[in-house]
C-alpha cells in the first residue's frame, strides 16, 4: 500500500481485472484512474505535465496492484520489476510495458532513480512487516511508500530542491498517515495493522477492540489522537503551496485541503473508523483547498514557507509530530466532539 491511494474517503480503489501482472499495459491501469479521490492529473495543469503525470500513476499503480493484490510470490515479481526499471537509468530499455510509458517521462524531466526505487521497497516491506511498534516506524514506512509522489511531482516541475522537497515530504507523510487513519477496518482485514502498537497499549486497545462493528471508547481516544498527529504533520509541510508557480499551487492546495478534509471527516463521524472511512463532502473539500490556497497567496506567505523548511530539515517528524499532538492536551477528550 502506497501513497497513490489517496486520501479522502472511499476504499481503496481495486485493481482492474487482470492488471496485476507485470505484462498489464498501462492503459489498463490508467482505467482506475477516474475513481481515485484525487485527481491524477489536474484539469489545470498542461496538457504535457498532465501526460507525465499519467506515466507517474501507472506505474505507482502497477507497483502497488503487485505488492497488494498480484498471485503467486510478490517478492519475486517485485524484483523482476525493479531489475527492468534500472534499465531506465543504465541506458537500455525496460521490457514491462508500464515501464516502457514511463521511460520517456524519466529521461524529458531527468528524474533521479531513488523514488521510484522507494515505492519497491514498501511494498516488498509490506510483504514482510504488518505490525509497527512505533510512531517512528510508521514514519520511516512512509519515507518509502509515500514521499516518493512528492519527489517525483516536483520533479517534473523542476522545483525539486532541498527546501521543497523536505515540505514535500511532511505532506506526503501527513497524506499517508491519513490513508492509514481511514482504513483501519480495511487494512485489518488485510491482516495488516498501521496504527503503531506502542499507541494501541497507551490507550487500552486491542485488536478485538479494533474488529468490532464500531469504535468504542477507547478506540475513538486513540483515533484523536492521531487525527492530531497527523494534522500537526499536514501543519509543517503546508507552506511548501507558496513555494511553487502557477498551476502547481493550485493542484497542491488541493492536496493539502484534501488531506485536512479527510481529518475533519474523521472527526465530525465521532472518530469511529470502524464502519468503513468517513468522507469529506464535496463543499467542504473545496472549502479546505481555498482555505490552503488563500494562506499560500498572503505577503508574509513565503517568507514563513522559508522557515518552515529550515526547521523541517532539522527536526524529525515523528518527534515534531508527536510533541505537537501531546501539546494539545488530551486528545481523548475531544473525541465526542464535531458530529
Amino acid at each position: 500500500m502506497t501513497a497513490i491511494d489517496a486520501p479522502t474517503g472511499p476504499p481503496r480503489t481495486p485493481a482492474p481485472s487482470g492488471a496485476t501482472g507485470l505484462s498489464t499495459p498501462a492503459e489498463q491501469l490508467l482505467l482506475a484512474a477516474p475513481a481515485e479521490n484525487f485527481p491524477v492529473s489536474p484539469i489545470v495543469l498542461p496538457a504535457a505535465v498532465r501526460s507525465h503525470f499519467h506515466a507517474i500513476y501507472a506505474y505507482c499503480r502497477f507497483v502497488d496492484n503487485i505488492g497488494d493484490e498480484a498471485d503467486g510470490d510478490r517478492l519475486a515479481l517485485l524484483d523482476r520489476l525493479s531489475d527492468d526499471l534500472a534499465l531506465i537509468w543504465s541506458g537500455g530499455e525496460p521490457e514491462l510495458p508500464v515501464l516502457r510509458r514511463l521511460a520517456p517521462t524519466v529521461r524529458a524531466c531527468d528524474l533521479p532513480a531513488e523514488p521510484f526505487e522507494r515505492l519497491v521497497e514498501a511494498n516488498r516491506q509490506d510483504q514482510r512487516v504488518t505490525r509497527y511498534a512505533t510512531f517512528e516506524d510508521l514514519v520511516q514506512y512512509c519515507t518509502l511508500s509515500a514521499d516518493p509522489v512528492g519527489r517525483m511531482v516536483l520533479g517534473v516541475f523542476g522545483l525539486a530542491t532541498p527546501d521543497r522537497v523536505v515540505l514535500s515530504d511532511r505532506i506526503c507523510t501527513a497524506l499517508q498517515l491519513v490513508e492509514h487513519w481511514q482504513d483501519v477496518a480495511e487494512d485489518l482485514a488485510a491482516g495488516r495493522i498501521y496504527l503503531p502498537l506502542e499507541d494501541l497499549d497507551a490507550f487500552g486497545v486491542t485488536e478485538a477492540d479494533l474488529r468490532a462493528r464500531s469504535a468504542g471508547p477507547a478506540v475513538r481516544h486513540l483515533m484523536a489522537f492521531q487525527v492530531a498527529r497527523a494534522r500537526t504533520v499536514m501543519d509543517q509541510g503546508a507552506p511548501l503551496v507558496s513555494m511553487v508557480p502557477g498551476r502547481l499551487r493550485f493542484a497542491l492546495a488541493g492536496f493539502v485541503g484534501g488531506g485536512r478534509a479527510a481529518l475533519d471527516a474523521i472527526r465530525r463521524a465521532g472518530y469511529d473508523v470502524l464502519g468503513g472511512p468517513p468522507k469529506a463532502p464535496k463543499p467542504r473539500l473545496a472549502g479546505f483547498a481555498l482555505v490552503a490556497l488563500a494562506r499560500a497567496s498572503g505577503p508574509a506567505a513565503a517568507g514563513a514557507a522559508r522557515t518552515a523548511a529550515a526547521v523541517a530539515s532539522v527536526t524529525s517528524t515523528a518527534g515534531a509530530a508527536g510533541s505537537a499532538a501531546r501539546s494539545t492536551g488530551s486528545a481523548g477528550s475531544t473525541a465526542g466532539e464535531g458530529r
